[in-house]
């Protein structure tokens, strides 16, 4: 048993980076956007950080469905239960963009997802001890990948004009990350995210589409942009006739 988890620590120590932005770009982007203002674009749970009491994890996707960091037996481990909910529009502060060099991968706690790039974030309300940090996916190759994967958790723009302009039971879906049947396209990608794919097709003359989530438990069907039927994160669904 003990020979067992001595070879688990090697191997998950011989962590690889999984990003490879080259460094000179990696240089301009952390210099660019260190102390920079921005505003969440979708909605997103606080977590504690697996095995780092000293973070706390942000991300747009329940914890049961997180898939960044695999346990020794190859499944997904649960980061741990959700602490608060920030909603859609909240106002961040970049405190600072960490890159997964060999360097920065040591330094990390073991049982942590090491070889991502983190985003640490001053958020309202949180405790100084206990730095926010945004995970970004694996597999980013440029700066450009790198933007565009950041622009779809946190925006530069303002979101309080978008929010006005929904009904109260759709601004509260958004804020409580849940969905309500009949809220505008927008605010379903405020609620749950961007969906992986979306399938669209001409249903007499209404446009349908089909929305999926990597995570494999949510499904939206949308009719003319509005939401009509859905399946959640927990087995919930609701269908109404578009």
């Amino acid at each position: 048993m003990r020979l067992g988890l001595i070879a688990a620590i090697v191997l998950t120590g011989c962590a690889t980076a999984q990003v490879a932005i080259p460094p000179t770009q990696v240089a301009d982007l952390e210099r660019s956007l260190n102390s920079e203002q921005r505003f969440l674009r979708v909605s997103m749970f606080v977590t504690p950080f697996y095995g780092d009491a000293t973070k706390r994890l942000v991300t747009p996707v329940a914890p049961e469905l997180v898939r960044l960091l695999d346990g020794p037996g190859g499944k997904p481990l649960n980061p741990g239960a959700v602490e608060r909910t920030l909603p859609a529009g909240t106002a961040v502060r970049i405190a600072k963009v960490e890159f997964p060099s060999a360097w920065v991968m040591t330094e990390r706690v073991l049982y942590t997802p090491r070889s991502l790039v983190w985003i640490y974030l001053d958020v309202p309300g949180g405790p100084r001890n206990a730095p926010a940090v945004l995970v970004l996916r694996p597999g980013l190759k440029t700066d450009q990948e790198f933007l565009a994967e950041l622009e779809r958790h946190l925006t530069r723009e303002d979101q309080a004009r978008r929010l006005e302009s929904f009904s109260d039971p759709v601004r509260e879906a958004i804020r409580t990350k849940s969905v309500v049947s009949d809220m505008p396209s927008e605010a379903l990608e405020m609620a749950w995210g961007y969906p992986d794919s979306k399938r669209i097709e001409l249903v007499d003359t209404q446009r349908k589409e089909t929305w999926r989530w990597g995570d494999g438990a949510r499904t939206a069907t949308l009719y003319d942009g509005r939401l009509t039927a859905f399946t959640g994160a927990n087995g919930a669904s609701s269908s109404s006739s578009p």
